[in-house]
């Protein structure tokens, strides 16, 4: 284990010496992937105690910095320690390179020893109470030879570190040690070296020898020496709202304003539910929000799920001001003990919802019926990528789809957005995204079956103009810069969304789909126009050549499809005969409802996929269409009524989202789509 181990809580405040030397047998930890679950009985609960007295005496202490870097073990129980006490954990060496990390630290005057050996080519008696600089090419070579991490990540070995630049009086003297074996084991013998006697020796300053009374008092501020009793305690947990009381509080909402949505898949399926015309009964965005997530929660109770099953979660807002206390009313419902696999990943789009008389909420939640989600969660804030402090995380893979959060062109150690506008954010979120895919051993820019970019009305027209041609280049690098530049590259679904706002103002947000692949025998292919089948026609729409122009498809390994339709004004005008200029009615709807829903019935016929394979399908409704959520949601389940009972394929329960937007389209420039569809199958 590296020096910067020790732990060092912050604002900036620093323990003092005897804290770091006391606390530093408890980080030894080992790699474990998943959610930090109970902590009692976990030896990391002793720093739990310690932190509680420490923000007791300390109150403005807000953070705690620890020395993760690759493990997840030490990493997840870190931030289950502050997301306790209220403290933001702080990685800022999280997934950095260990070669250049251990050349920094020794580069910079830190003076550490090995006090534990525990891996092949470490020999206790030979390797024991060495410097770390003597021992940079032994550490290099064995990383070579049989793969341990260099900065001892994986318990390769722990130092104690006598001299840093942090220590500026005094630097800890070893006067007498020995050496302890805990195992002689004949490939990887583990050995201490155990401290028998220490003295600090004061240091110069202002090139004087200090006595031992001196201390630069200009430092005293900054350090604290933690003493109480740290009796043991433990906070309750929160405890999880039951089905009865999540239905009692649904009573007061009539039937007929609430417009739920579920799909019928066999292993994941999405609810969404919306308020109807809620202006004149809501109270505003947290009444309405409360009311929509009891409901998605009474479903999924009522279905015997819970919050633990879902993937994903879209959180639409009427008005992103209100961002803060959406937050807070969210992660009422939604918290890590109701999520023991892992939270959910998130994103947070404002929308037109009042122009289309909904209500301040809407939500979609994708569920899973199994146990089988791999999701990733840091929420220590670090170099790496944008952290997830609270009960959302950066990425859930579940059956090979990598569902990633929406991500904002944020700098990691920051936190705040990146300046220079909107195609530097739209590079910072391309980076971020790729950092999160590579934790999955994957990438965007070969990996992404649908690639969805929300841009706000901020956004100035010649700014879109550039936002195309920045985000292929920044892929097309990615590309160029992997290893092994043979992997087999997908033909990424392009779409551009058109909305009023974004969280934290930013410009852009982005938001990958990808496929992992786990079997490596098979190949992945892009189909853009398959030989036809015989597909049966309906509503007497006959297949045209220039059907093919409304459509991307993408097909995987002959078990996912996703598709993206785009009715623009032309084809519109095809559709219907008697629509003249831009001025969609209902009827005229009606009829692109009809023509969109006949066009996916062939594209997943074509790629041997049916209706009930569908993950999610949404239809992306412009307000300058001037027609209700409710109105369009009536006309798409008219037409798929009229679909079901010719096709027995397709149920009649509703299984589609409307999503009201300002424009939607393939390119940032033209994003004036009639009507948008956006599907996602996969075979069970």
């Amino acid at each position: 284990m590296i020096p910067w181990m020790s732990l060092i809580v912050t604002c900036i405040k620093l323990l003092d010496i005897k804290l770091l030397l006391a606390t530093q047998n408890a980080w030894e930890f080992h790699c474990l992937e998943g959610e930090f679950k109970d902590p009692q009985g976990d030896e990391v609960e002793d720093m739990y105690i310690l932190l509680k007295e420490v923000k007791r005496q300390l109150p403005s202490v807000s953070a705690v910095c620890s020395g993760a870097i690759a493990s997840d073990y030490q990493r997840l129980r870190v931030e289950s320690v502050c997301s306790r006490l209220g403290l933001v954990s702080l990685a800022y060496l999280w997934k950095q390179d260990q070669s250049l990390l251990l050349h920094e630290m020794i580069n910079n005057g830190i003076l550490a020893i090995t006090v534990k050996v525990a891996a092949m080519g470490l020999d206790p008696m030979k390797h024991l109470g060495k410097e770390l600089s003597s021992l940079d090419s032994v550490l290099h070579k064995l990383n070579k030879l049989y793969g341990i991490n260099v900065c001892g990540e994986g318990g390769e070995y722990e130092t104690l570190t006598l001299d840093c630049p942090l220590f500026k009086n005094a630097r800890i003297v070893l006067d007498e040690s020995k050496v302890v074996m805990h195992s002689s084991d004949s490939i990887a013998p583990v050995g201490f070296l155990h401290p028998i006697s220490f003295h600090l020796e004061y240091k110069a300053k202002n090139s004087s020898i200090c006595d031992n009374n001196s201390v630069d008092h200009e430092k005293v501020g900054l350090l604290f020496e933690i003493e109480g009793d740290c009796f043991h305690s433990s906070d309750t947990l929160q405890s999880v709202a039951d089905a009865s009381s999540a239905n009692h509080l649904l009573d007061d909402v009539p039937d007929d304003r609430l417009q739920i949505s579920c799909s019928r898949m066999q292993y994941t399926f999405a609810i969404s539910c919306w308020l109807q015309d809620s202006r004149d009964t809501s109270s505003g965005l947290q009444d309405d929000l409360k009311t929509v997530l009891r409901k998605i929660e009474s479903e999924l109770l009522g279905r015997g799920y819970g919050w633990k099953n879902v993937l994903y979660i879209h959180l639409y807002l009427a008005d992103m001001d209100d961002f803060a206390l959406a937050n807070e009313t969210y992660v009422s419902f939604i918290t890590q003990e109701k999520c023991p696999f892992g939270v959910p990943s998130r994103s947070t789009i404002e929308l037109p919802l009042l122009q289309v008389r909904s209500g301040n909420a809407y939500i979609e939640v994708l569920v899973a019926n199994d146990q089988s989600k791999r999701v990733l969660h840091v929420q220590s804030i670090s170099s790496w990528a944008p952290s997830c402090i609270g009960p959302y995380s950066q990425a859930t893979l579940h059956k090979e789809i990598l569902y990633m959060a929406g991500q904002l062109g944020l700098n990691p150690p920051t936190m705040t957005l990146c300046s220079g506008g909107a195609t530097h954010e739209l590079e910072q979120a391309l980076k971020n995204c790729e950092a999160v895919s590579e934790s999955f051993n994957s990438s965007i820019s070969t990996s992404s079956v649908l690639f969805i970019t929300y841009c706000s009305t901020r956004i100035q027209l010649e700014e879109r103009k550039k936002i195309e041609d920045k985000l292929h280049g920044v892929l097309e690098e990615m590309r160029h810069s992997k290893k092994d530049s043979s992997s087999k590259v997908l033909d990424t679904i392009y779409l551009y969304i058109h909305v009023p706002n974004l969280p934290k103002g930013a410009l852009v947000e982005v938001k990958p789909v990808l496929y992992v692949q786990e079997n490596f025998d098979t190949e992945a292919e892009h189909l853009h126009d398959s030989s036809k089948l015989h597909t049966p026609t309906y509503w007497g729409f006959q297949h045209e050549n220039w059907h093919k122009s409304c459509i991307q498809k993408c097909v995987v390994n002959g078990n996912i499809c996703a598709v993206v339709l785009s009715v623009t004004n032309e084809p519109a005008r095809n559709i219907c005969s008697s629509l003249r200029g831009n001025q969609i009615s209902e009827e005229h709807l009606e009829l692109v409802s009809k023509f969109c829903i006949c066009l996916l019935n062939e594209a997943l016929l074509d790629s041997a996929c049916c209706w009930e394979d569908i993950k999610s399908l949404r239809f992306y409704l412009p307000t300058s269409l001037n027609i209700t959520l409710e109105a369009a949601s009536i006309i798409f389940s008219r037409a798929f009524n009229e679909l079901a009972e010719s096709n027995p394929t397709v149920h009649v329960d509703r299984f589609f989202n409307l999503i009201p937007v300002l424009g939607a389209g393939r390119a940032p420039t033209s994003m004036d789509d009639i009507l948008t569809c956006e599907l996602f199958a996969q075979k069970s």
